[in-house]
C-alpha cells in the first residue's frame, strides 16, 4: 500500500471491488468478448454497489469521494483483462457522466445523472467524427436552433457505448462560422427520431460496443443544451485532462498486471534446468520494464493528487497519457515475449492485453496530437484556460 495516497479505507474498498469483479464480472468476460455485448444486469450491479457514483454529488445518489477511489476502480478493472469492458464502464462513468455533472442543470442531472449513478441508464460521449479524428474544432455536426428546439445533423465515430447506451452527450456546432468558439454540448435520448448507430469491428476492446452514429434531422428541446451555447470547446478541453489521466492510469495498471503475470510464469517455467527468471537477459529486461511502469505509476498518482485538489493539470495529464500508453505497449509486448509461444495463444492473457493496449496511443487524442499540445504549452507558452 502506498500510504501517501491510499488510506486503510481505500485499501478496503480495493479488496471489496476486487472480490466483486472476480465473482460478478470475470465469469462473463469471455462471452462478452465474443459477442461484443455487455449484458445489462452488470450495469445495475455496479450501480447497486455505488461504483458509478464514487466521484459524484450525494444529492444525485453519489458518494463524493476523492479521486483515488476512481484510481482504484480503474486499476482493478484493468486486472480482469478486458480492455473493452473497462472502457465501457469508464466511458460511461467519466466521459458521459462528467459532462452531465459539470454542464447539466438540475433537471438534466435528475433525469440523466441520478439513473447513471444507479446503473439504470448508460451514457456515451460523442465528439470524434469520421472526417475529423483528433481535430475537434473541425467537426461538421451542426445544431440549428428553431424556436424552442435544436435540429441536429451530422455523424460521430469511434464512440464507446455508441450502440447500446440510453443517452448521448453530443458536441455540435451552433455557429459553424466561429470555428471552435461555435461548439455547444447537448444531451439526447437514444430513441429520439433520426438517431441511428452502426457497430464497428475492432482489433481489440472486443467486449465494448464501439459505434458510428448518424444524426438525421434530430429534433431535441432547447433545454437539452448543456452549459452555455458556444462554450463546448473549452468544456471538452477541460475534461480532456481527466480523460487523459484516466487513460494514463489504465496504461500503468495493465502494464503492472502484465508484469505480475509474466513474473509468475517466469518463476514456474523451467528451461535448461532452472526457472527462466534466473536468466540474466530476461531478468534484466524485466527490471527495465518494471522501472518504466513504476515511473509512470508514481507520476500518475502525483497528478491525480493535484487534480483532486482542483488544479488545472492539462499539461501533466497530457504527458501522463503520452508516456504511460507508450510504456504499456512496450511492456506488454515484452511480457508476451517472456511467455514465448504461449504468449501468442489466446488461452493466455497476453494476446488480448496486447490488442487492447494498442488503442492507448490513439484514443482520447493520438500521441502525435499530444506531443503538439505539449510543444505548444512548453515552447510557444500557450496557456489553455479552464472554462469559466
Amino acid at each position: 500500500m502506498n500510504s501517501r495516497y491510499f488510506s486503510e479505507e481505500h485499501e478496503l474498498f480495493r479488496q471489496s471491488l476486487r472480490d466483486f469483479l472476480q465473482k460478478e464480472v470475470v465469469p462473463h468476460i469471455d462471452k462478452w468478448e465474443e459477442t461484443g455485448h455487455i449484458e445489462r444486469f452488470i450495469w445495475e450491479k455496479f450501480g447497486d454497489m455505488g461504483f458509478f457514483g464514487l466521484a459524484y454529488p450525494e444529492a444525485y445518489g453519489g458518494m463524493d469521494l476523492d479521486l483515488f477511489y476512481t484510481v482504484i476502480l480503474l486499476e482493478e478493472l484493468q486486472r480482469i483483462n478486458s480492455g473493452g469492458f473497462a472502457a465501457a464502464i469508464w466511458a460511461h462513468a467519466y466521459l458521459a457522466m462528467t459532462h452531465v455533472n459539470k454542464e447539466g442543470d438540475h433537471a438534466i442531472k435528475e433525469k440523466y445523472l441520478a439513473p447513471s449513478i444507479s446503473g439504470e441508464k448508460i451514457g456515451c460521449l460523442c465528439i470524434t467524427e469520421p472526417f475529423g479524428g483528433s481535430d475537434v474544432a473541425g467537426m461538421r455536426t451542426t445544431a440549428v436552433k428553431q424556436g424552442d428546439t435544436y435540429v441536429i445533423n451530422g455523424s460521430k465515430t469511434f464512440i464507446t457505448n455508441g450502440v447500446y447506451s440510453d443517452y448521448l452527450v453530443v458536441a455540435a456546432k451552433t455557429n459553424p462560422e466561429l470555428g471552435n468558439k461555435g461548439i455547444s454540448i447537448f444531451i439526447m435520448d437514444r430513441e429520439t427520431k433520426g438517431i441511428s448507430a452502426t457497430k464497428l469491428d475492432k482489433l481489440g476492446w472486443r467486449a465494448s460496443d464501439t459505434g458510428e452514429i448518424a444524426f438525421d434531422n434530430v429534433v431535441i428541446p432547447a433545454s437539452n443544451l448543456m452549459g452555455e451555447e458556444g462554450k463546448g470547446f473549452p468544456y471538452i478541453m477541460q475534461h480532456f485532462a481527466l480523460e487523459r489521466l484516466i487513460m494514463g492510469i489504465n496504461a500503468h495498471a495493465r502494464a503492472e498486471y502484465a508484469l505480475e503475470y509474466a513474473q509468475q510464469y517466469m518463476g514456474e517455467r523451467r528451461a535448461f534446468g532452472k526457472s527462466i527468471d534466473k536468466f540474466q537477459a530476461l531478468r534484466h529486461t524485466f527490471a527495465d520494464c518494471y522501472a518504466d511502469m513504476l515511473m509512470c505509476k508514481e507520476f500518475n498518482y502525483a497528478i491525480t493528487e493535484r487534480l483532486n485538489k482542483g488544479e488545472y493539470v492539462v499539461k501533466e495529464a497530457t504527458i501522463s497519457k503520452l508516456r504511460s500508453t507508450k510504456m504499456a505497449d512496450e511492456v506488454i509486448y515484452q511480457c508476451l515475449q517472456f511467455l514465448g509461444g504461449y504468449g501468442y495463444m489466446e488461452e493466455y492473457p497476453m494476446a488480448r492485453l496486447l490488442r487492447d493496449s494498442r488503442l492507448g496511443p490513439i484514443g482520447g487524442g493520438t500521441s502525435e496530437i499530444l506531443r503538439e499540445i505539449i510543444a505548444k504549452m512548453v515552447i510557444d507558452n500557450k496557456d489553455y484556460k479552464p472554462a469559466t
